[in-house]
Formats: C-alpha cells, structure tokens, sequence
C-alpha cells in the first residue's frame, strides 16, 4: 500500500479499534483472555499504539474478571459494556499435537448483544483503524451495531474485516456484506478455500485474491499460511513471506498479532515487505508461547517505534 494512500506517522500517535467477541479460552493449561478482536487490540497495544477493545461482558463474575484482566493488560476498559442478564462469554478450547486449537464456542453469551454505547461510538469515530471478523457477527443485535460502529469509522480510515470463521457461525451474505464494509481483508489458508467456494473464485491462491480485491475495493489482503508465512497484496502489488522458523506451543491469538502488526505497519507507511516481515516475526514469538497474549519482547516492540 503506497504511502501516499495513508497519513504517515509513528505508530504510537494512531487510535486503533477492535470491534466484537471478548471472552474467556478455556485452555488445558487454563483460563486465558480471548477473543479476536480483543486479541488484537492488545497486540496492537503492545506494538505502542492506542488500542481499546469494543465488546460486552456479563455482570458476573467471568465479567469482573475479565475488566481486571484487561486493567492488567493495559487495555482500556471504557468500551466494555455490561449485560445485566446475559453471561459472559466462553470458549472450550482443545489444543492438538500440532499445536492447532480446536473451539466450543458457547452461544447467547454477552457479546452477542453488543449495543454499541456512546464509548463505542467516540472511539471508532476517532479510530485510524478499525479490526472486525464474522463470528460476532453470528446474531442480532451484534450483527447491526457492528456494521454501525464500522461504517462510522473516518472515511480515511483502515476498516479490516478479519473473517474468522468459526464452527457455523458465517453465512455468504455475512462475508459479503462485511466485505463491502471493509478496504482489507485478512484471510487465511484454510479460510480461502472456504471463501472460493462461496463466491466461485477460480484459479489459485493468487488469483482468488486478486479478485476479491477486484470485486470489493480492497485496497489490501493479507493471506497467511502458518509456518510457510503470508502473502501481501495492495494496488497489483505482491508481498510473499516465507514465515519465521519458531518452535510452536500453540497458535492462538497468531493470527491477531498479525493482524495488529500489519495494521500499524500500514498506518505507519512501511513498504509492504517490510510490512510483512514484521508481522511475521511477531506471530512467530506468539506462535512460541501459551496462549494468545503473551507479553511481547522488547526488541519486537522497539520495530514498531
């Protein structure tokens, strides 16, 4: 993505905004922060930037512990709303011997009422960028106050719909709609296929991307492969990554560190490999360790300035 297309500056003076699912993982080796969005939000954080989660907790006591967590995190807690009869969300996860989770996502939790309060509305009004997926939007009133917050984001804007598909909870019109929302997308390889099915894209991994960009505006899409890395490609342009080696605990939250890390590389001009490089080498260091919010080392930080 060319420079002139976006507003260079360091990474630390941009407001970033990830909109939907925060919940607790339940992972064999305990109870972890989760959510995409929220994930996101706290790499993006972390990297230097104002970062703050939108979302919805239940008024109990997973949701006390999540607003504790968050504090804990640095994250802010403003555009957390509070559900006075939903609980709070949950997912059951299983990690396999390949360190790919498997999830249980339980339904008609809080965030699946997100109402988006006047908090919400201030930050994505002024938000640089604003990250959203499909799973939050699996039912009403989620599914409208989402598409609400995002469209009143600035024109300028990043708006990154990162699918995210999860067990059922995605439908064509779903994506569809959410692509039109959004000026990039992040997928990945087993989320490509998915979409080629859905709306008949031919050829290989390349073309499909290419016409997806084609078909919706994109002014990016990023395609990440696990350990064989990512490809990037904005304006005819291509950025192909062949990963960081790493020793793999588990891939949660992998993908959302990308996500962050590619979102403030953009905002900050970078060129698109030297975009991609740095996404990769944080997702490699989550990739190492448990969970999806590890603290990140300095010297990842200090990439991001």
């Amino acid at each position: 993505m060319p420079a002139s297309r976006i507003d260079p500056r360091p990474t630390g003076q941009f407001k970033v905004v990830g909109i939907g699912e925060l919940l607790w993982d339940l992972l064999p080796s305990g109870r972890q922060l989760g959510g995409a969005p929220a994930n996101f939000a706290y790499h993006a954080r972390t990297l230097g930037t104002d970062a703050r989660p939108i979302s919805r907790v239940g008024r109990d006591e997973l949701g006390r512990e999540l607003l504790d967590r968050l504090e804990t995190l640095g994250l802010p807690r403003d555009a957390i709303e509070l559900d006075p009869t939903a609980p709070t969300g949950t997912v059951t996860v299983q990690v396999g011997a390949d360190g790919q989770p498997q999830y249980v996502i339980h339904e008609n939790v809080a965030w699946d009422a997100l109402r988006g309060e006047a908090p919400a509305r201030r930050a994505v009004a002024e938000a640089d960028a604003v990250c959203f997926g499909s799973l939050a939007q699996r039912s009403e009133p989620s599914r409208s106050t989402i598409r609400s917050l995002v469209a009143s984001t600035p024109p300028t804007a990043l708006r990154i719909f990162d699918v995210n598909l999860r067990q059922h909870y995605f439908s064509r019109d779903v994506i569809d709609d959410s692509l039109r929302l959004a000026n990039v997308l992040k997928v990945n390889d087993t989320e490509l296929p998915r979409l080629a099915e859905l709306f008949q894209l031919t050829g290989n991994p390349r073309d499909q991307i290419a016409a997806l960009a084609t078909r919706y505006s994109l002014r990016l899409v990023a395609y990440t492969r696990g350990a064989a890395g990512s490809l990037l490609y904005a304006d005819g342009q291509w950025s192909d990554h062949p990963g960081v080696s790493t020793q793999v605990v588990d891939t949660v939250g992998a993908g959302d560190s990308f996500t962050a890390a590619m979102t403030l590389g953009l905002l900050a001009g970078w060129g698109l490999d030297h975009v991609n490089e740095q996404a990769n080498r944080v997702a490699a260091y989550v990739c190492s360790c448990a969970g999806g919010t590890p603290p990140l080392p300095a010297e990842l930080r200090a990439a991001f300035g």
